[in-house]
């Protein structure tokens, strides 16, 4: 485990209490959940229709978050968030009290009450579950914090509903179903009491008690008055939940009917999609670069379509057998290995998906809007949940779909979504090719980038050796970062899109343009006193012979009017390779090669002399050129 592994979470008390809390609370729903579809099937005694019961347990627990989430993200803006998880774990243990009372009763009409208010309180605990990351965690935290919580909810999922199938295959499973709510219930509350603090964001908040009227107006902050980031990351988010909704309710039937298997078949699956889920969320800290990383949206989107599409082309490979098969026997055909291959890929790219998007609604909202954010993306979720499951009513019932059919269905729609999503913030789309570029080319190996001021304006200086400098470093500064460039080079077809997206100002010499060469430092000027990035190239070109030229005064001209700090940069090794302009250059030559990106200490105003910086620049690039 590397010092810079998100495992290292796991140690930190900023952190632990608060995975350890939400992760038994996930386990435990889960865990009375399937208890109670299992005693509808299997241990009561009732004169109602069993599907209409196990149906209107899932409308029980959902329809909590249409009715509770804007309160609950009322509560995290209003009260501190360390003491309000605390109330609400101490609620968990009453609700699971009476919980176990039930069971031990045999009520069913009180189980359905527990179940509504065990969704209530899940309602109530969302907002703040995800709003507190961010007072807890610096910014190279937050995605391996977020892939933490969704590898812990998933793998809760998972083992709640096992542990419930182990419990009630005894004769006393009321007993150890009530007992282990409880004991869980317990830990859980425990486990809130050592959350460090987490000051309210908006304590002098006017709470709105009208539950529709609030759910209306948080609905309207989360998608109407957010930046398009964040209000699509929403959108994105909830669609990915509708996929979900839809894979997880048709495995069942689809383990019986295309894979022939028995009740373990459905376990297994279960079992490689919520590995899947927790392997990919594991995975996006390593490949984000410790920073949130937008760029593996479009990455996990393309990787939930392409399975989803292999699912639905594998279904009906399995021969059947003469009885269902277990999950070892159905193991044995290869067909059914590329059945859950899928599965498990499915689950893999969801977590590419997720992870950046919860952490860019976290990282890119105003603190005192954070929590009704996060309420109005659970609304948004459960009423696509909602809509996933009307959608699989319509193919299956009215349009005789099968449900492969259903897969393939929901699979040419995500590319739709998504193409929407991305026409609309076109960042994902140019992060993502940024990111490609930093894990395909090139290995990109940086150094003391903490240099960099976290907040607040500064000017980048870095020398210029190939066409793609400015997607290597944008790809590596945690902040966006806002280039000025030659204008013929930000023009060139495919990179201009990027360039647009990323904000780049295009400049020529004075004497080339003087009307591009002003509106430039025109633009400069309004991103630095926006508190911005802005990173110049100050040899005014590409390197002709990998050596660097003489930097030019228009340093000079920028601190006149922005007396900011300016951080010199040198990159490392890119003579040579295909963007450079090497005469000797080709396509495989130093193709993955290392490359460097090395930061200096900033230097103040005064100090930022053009031969001074040029000095710097030299020296951290050394002899790679």
């Amino acid at each position: 485990m590397s010092e810079h592994s998100q495992f290292r979470l796991l140690r930190s008390k900023r952190f632990l209490p608060f995975f350890l809390s939400q992760l038994l609370g996930a386990f435990n729903d889960n865990l009375f959940k399937q208890a109670l579809i299992l005693a509808i099937l299997f241990k009561l005694s009732f004169s109602a229709d069993s599907d209409l019961l196990i149906n209107l347990s899932a409308m029980l627990f959902v329809l909590p978050f249409f009715l509770f989430s804007a309160l609950g993200g009322q509560f995290g803006e209003k009260y501190r968030k360390d003491a309000l998880i605390r109330r609400i774990k101490l609620g968990e243990v009453v609700i699971m009290l009476v919980g176990a009372f039930s069971l031990w009763q045999g009520s069913l009409p009180l189980m359905l009450v527990v179940l509504f208010a065990m969704g209530t309180q899940s309602a109530l605990f969302g907002p703040v579950k995800y709003s507190i990351l961010p007072q807890h965690l610096q910014e190279d935290e937050l995605i391996g914090g977020n892939a933490l919580v969704e590898m812990g909810t998933f793998l809760a999922i998972l083992g709640g509903t096992l542990y419930a199938g182990l419990l009630m295959s005894g004769t006393t499973w009321a007993h150890w179903v009530g007992g282990s709510v409880v004991a869980l219930a317990v830990l859980g509350y425990l486990a809130s009491r050592r959350i460090p603090a987490a000051p309210a964001a908006l304590p002098d908040l006017a709470l709105d008690w009208n539950i529709f009227r609030q759910s209306w107006s948080i609905l309207r902050l989360g998608l109407a008055k957010q930046v398009p980031s964040v209000s699509r990351s929403i959108l994105g988010n909830s669609w990915f939940w509708f996929l979900g909704a839809t894979y997880l309710t048709q495995i069942p039937a689809y383990a019986k009917e295309y894979l022939f298997g028995d009740e373990s078949v459905v376990t297994l699956i279960l079992t490689v999609f919520s590995v899947g889920i927790a392997l990919g969320s594991m995975l996006c800290e390593r490949l984000s670069g410790h920073k949130v990383e937008i760029g593996l949206v479009p990455f996990g989107s393309m990787g939930l379509t392409v399975f989803g599409l292999l699912l639905w082309w594998v279904s009906g490979a399995v021969t059947p057998g003469d009885i269902a098969y277990t999950w070892t026997a159905l193991l044995v055909q290869p067909a059914a290995w590329m059945a859950m291959g899928s599965i498990l890929g499915l689950g893999v790219f969801g977590g590419f998906y997720i992870v950046p998007l919860y952490a860019l609604i976290q990282s890119r909202t105003h603190e005192d809007e954070r929590a009704r954010v996060i309420a109005a993306n659970n609304i948004l979720n459960a009423l696509l949940m909602v809509c996933s499951a009307i959608l699989s009513i319509v193919l299956l019932g009215i349009a005789g779909f099968s449900i492969p059919q259903v897969f393939l269905t929901i699979s040419l729609l995500n590319i739709l979504v998504n193409l929407y999503i991305f026409s609309v913030v076109p960042e994902f789309t140019m992060r993502f090719l940024v990111w490609l570029l930093g894990h395909s080319m090139y290995r990109v190996e940086h150094q003391n980038l903490a240099a960099i001021p976290d907040e607040g304006p500064c000017v980048l200086v870095c020398n210029h050796v190939s066409f793609v400098d400015a997607l290597l470093i944008g790809g590596a500064v945690r902040r966006p970062v806002r280039f000025v460039m030659y204008y013929k080079i930000y023009r060139l077809p495919v990179l201009n899109f990027i360039f647009r997206t990323a904000g780049t100002v295009p400049i020529a010499g004075r004497q080339e343009d003087e009307a591009i060469y002003e509106a430039a430092f025109k633009r400069i000027d309004a991103y630095l006193q926006a508190g911005e990035v802005v990173c110049i190239f100050p040899e005014g070109k590409l390197s002709a012979d990998g050596e660097m030229s003489e930097f030019r005064s228009g340093i000079s001209r920028i601190l006149e009017s922005n007396p900011v700090p300016v951080i010199p940069m040198a990159l490392q090794g890119l003579w040579g390779s295909f963007f450079s302009r090497d005469p000797n250059k080709g396509f495989f030559r130093r193709f993955w090669s290392r490359v460097g990106l090395v930061a200096g200490d900033a230097l103040q105003p005064e100090q930022a002399e053009p031969a001074i910086l040029q000095s710097q620049v030299q020296t951290l690039r050394g002899d790679r050129r």
